[in-house]
């Protein structure tokens, strides 16, 4: 899975650019503010529909615009491909396009484009609170899984409508006579959701580990754990069986969400916790042990994509290796020999790069070298 060609009309600091990309590692440099994270922004949303930087179309398009346009040549599934996306400022709904051909919705998306990204603000992913990491499992996920999108997206909905009746019901009991139907319906979407995060997280904690073990010279021992509801016997059986267990713990907290006025049972609570060393990462580990323990999570997302589709996604490097010291740097560098790469920085890095290209960006534009 490789970009062979990026163009960008009005995106975010770039009037138009056009750009030929290399299959391996394709190192793009700027002085910050000059639009690297922009590029990297752009295959983001192309991959998955959305921006890893914020919720506001307005926001990506260049000033003063009424439009933008994102177009992306890629080698995916054995084939040639082409992703558009089209984006409108004011309310009118953004085009995709797979092939020429226009698409519904982004469900079209996963498979033709994954990518894995890595950024400053998830060097927080072990410390922050568990919204974060279980969006990182969300994410991961339905890119593998288009049928887990679709169980998170009507998952949403239903506790969106639980959490209104349980606010409203006093004023309006009526309410209540719908809360059994919308208990069911939640209980069978949350079932897969769990199963495929409980089996997504067996095989990612062993990988994560070991990378983590690889960085820190064998000093260091990453432990992952999926934690969801209490009265979930088996994670990893069958769905069915986590959907009795769900029904059970809804029955048994019945009174409670009623008096909480909210919904105290499902998957939207779920966490990765982490420990070092058998202590919890959250709390005890280092600033150090913090950023390798995070990377180590998505490298090891980036090899277990590798397993599953036999494709490397490409991975997204944004301003990371200045966060590490030159031995820390040379083993990422060392572990992404396979798949297609990018990387901003404001400098080269200390480390050697064998294979790729450097991209030179100045104000949103590719220049023949650094200003």
């Amino acid at each position: 899975m490789k970009l062979t060609r990026l163009r960008l009309f009005d995106f975010r600091n770039y009037e138009t650019l056009d750009l030929t990309l290399d299959p391996g590692v394709n190192l793009i440099l700027g002085e910050n503010a000059q639009g690297k994270t922009n590029l990297l922004e752009a295959v983001g949303y192309l991959s998955t529909g959305r921006s890893f930087r914020t919720q506001k179309t307005q926001e990506l398009i260049r000033f003063g615009a009424s439009f933008a346009d994102l177009n992306a040549d890629v080698f995916s599934q054995g084939r040639d491909q082409n992703i558009r996306a089209v984006l409108f400022s004011g309310r009118r709904p953004r085009q995709l396009y797979l092939g020429g051909v226009k698409q519904k919705s982004a469900a079209a998306l996963p498979g033709v484009l994954t990518t894995v990204l890595f950024c400053p603000e998830d060097l927080a992913l072990i410390k922050s609170g568990a919204a974060e990491r279980r969006a990182f499992l969300d994410h991961a996920i339905c890119q593998l899984r288009p049928r887990y999108g679709e169980a998170l997206a009507q998952y949403h909905k239903l506790l969106d409508h639980k959490t209104r009746i349980l606010r409203d019901w006093e004023k309006n009991p009526s309410l209540l006579e719908v809360l059994e139907d919308f208990n069911e319906a939640m209980a069978r979407a949350s079932a897969l959701l769990i199963h495929y995060r409980a089996h997504f997280v067996g095989k990612l904690a062993p990988r994560a580990a070991q990378i983590q073990r690889d960085f820190s010279g064998d000093r260091e021992e990453l432990t992952l754990s999926y934690q969801t509801v209490g009265t979930v016997r088996n994670p990893l059986g069958p769905t069915v069986s986590i959907y009795e267990d769900l029904r059970a713990h809804q029955d048994s907290h019945r009174r409670a969400e009623l008096e909480a006025r909210s919904c105290l049972s499902g998957p939207h609570k779920d966490d990765l916790a982490a420990w070092i060393d058998g202590q919890p990462a959250r709390q005890f580990a280092s600033q150090g042990q913090t950023r390798t323990a995070a990377l180590s999570l998505k490298l090891a997302e980036r090899e277990l994509f590798e397993d599953d589709t036999g494709q490397w996604p490409v991975l997204l490097l944004d301003d990371v290796l200045s966060e590490l010291d030159a031995r820390r740097q040379d083993f990422v560098l060392d572990r992404i020999t396979g798949g297609q790469v990018f990387i901003t920085s404001c400098e080269a890095p200390a480390g050697e790069i064998s294979r790729g290209k450097i991209l030179h960006i100045h104000q949103g534009a590719l220049v023949d070298s650094p200003n």
